[in-house]
């Protein structure tokens, strides 16, 4: 099919749910993809941060077709060996001690959520449920995850969300004091606010946070869906910051392209949800999992991630130099472009027509290139970047 009947089919047949751009996607490799016309483009997304070996990595692809050709799935009613070495390389890489697999970063949080509170109901009784999260975070699209999230544009439609939430000033310590009481169980946080606008937290509100936390045995939860794996320049962000969370949530990069989630929580926390508890069919699955040992045997090397650092030290350098960029942030390959002249939407669909695939997170552009990418890719898309960007700015 051309691009005109697949966009008149998905109009036919899907529910109107994404604001897509004018690019019908089949094939790729590495940083670039294709489109069903033969276009190529160069991906500064890949996939919102998913596919962190780029597209169709050999190694990856190689253990994820080994074991689809073995076993597909089983439930989780029985063991299965490529699913506890997944849960037991997690643990040893990150120091904590069990974890949750699932099929997504919304689902992940979900179980942060309901550890926290079955953590604190247990121990201090079931008025303390609160979980103060920071205006400006997003942290999924279920009903409970929504409610999570501390923008209020999400916020409406699906009444009656999930209670329990309360919503903190991020790098404000005061405005998180204010939100606890003697009800607050948990504080949710991500370190760089993905979809907030590439917003990194300060390392003294982190800090203080940590602390202030720790001193009152309220969990502290780091959301790293976007931001794990390697993005940043670590394997998780929270390295950065000097602290270790009593629940960090995964997902995105972690399977390399396939649906997985993992919460993983301190020794302490491990026996909070038993049998009963929390499940989920797909969770584990056997094929996603032997994608996530391949990134993890390629990210969680130091010198695989020095590279991520360095090249995306050279993205910001590059960026800054750019016509018509009022600012760049961001951490390692997550970065953020805000641009002085037009919308981020309209600039990242004129990348689009040149060739450059670009997100958007408010108003900036927001790149999340595959952690593989190579220099002269790295160019390529910042040529196309660059003229665009230059375009703009010649305009009245």
């Amino acid at each position: 099919m051309n691009f005109a009947q697949i966009q008149q089919q998905e109009h036919d047949s899907m529910m109107p749910t994404y604001g897509r751009f004018a690019a019908a996607l089949c094939e790729g490799r590495g940083a670039l993809v294709k489109d069903v016309e033969g276009k190529e483009y160069v991906d500064f997304t890949s996939g919102i941060g998913v596919n962190s070996l780029g597209y169709c990595d050999e190694g990856w692809v190689k253990a994820v077709s080994a074991q689809a050709g073995k076993l597909q799935h089983i439930s989780n009613l029985y063991y299965s060996p490529v699913q506890t070495e997944l849960a037991a390389r997690l643990c040893a890489l990150t120091g904590f001690g069990k974890v949750f697999l699932c099929n997504s970063g919304a689902e992940a949080n979900e179980c942060a959520i309901k550890l926290a509170r079955k953590y604190s109901v247990e121990k201090y009784g079931k008025e303390r449920t609160t979980i103060v999260s920071l205006l400006n975070s997003f942290h999924g699209r279920t009903v409970t995850t929504l409610a999570a999230t501390g923008q209020d544009s999400f916020h409406n439609y699906f009444f009656p969300f999930t209670e329990g939430f309360r919503y903190a000033k991020a790098d404000d310590m005061a405005s998180v004091q204010e939100c606890v009481d003697e009800h607050t169980c948990a504080v949710l946080i991500e370190l760089v606010q993905g979809e907030g606008g590439v917003m990194p937290l300060s390392r003294a509100f982190v800090t203080q946070l940590a602390d202030f936390c720790k001193q009152r045995d309220i969990l502290l939860l780091v959301d790293e869906v976007q931001t794990g794996v390697g993005r940043t320049g670590s394997l998780y962000c929270y390295e950065q910051y000097g602290i270790h969370p009593d629940v960090i949530t995964s997902a995105k990069g972690l399977g390399g392209g396939l649906p997985v989630g993992a919460c993983l929580c301190t020794e302490e926390l491990g026996g909070v949800m038993g049998p009963g508890m929390h499940g989920t069919t797909f969770g584990g699955n056997p094929v996603v999992c032997a994608g996530a040992l391949e990134v993890l045997s390629r990210v969680a090397d130091e010198g695989f991630l020095q590279q991520v650092r360095e090249k995306g030290g050279y993205l910001r350098r590059k960026l800054e130099a750019m016509p018509n960029v009022a600012q760049v942030r961001g951490m390692g390959m997550m970065l953020g472009v805000a641009p002085q002249k037009g919308t981020s939407k309209e600039l990242a669909a004129a990348c689009v027509q040149q060739g450059l695939l670009l997100l958007t997170a408010k108003e900036m552009l927001r790149l999340l290139p595959p952690l593989t990418i190579s220099y002269e890719e790295i160019d390529r898309g910042l040529a196309i970047l660059q003229q665009v960007m230059a375009g703009r700015d010649q305009q009245d």
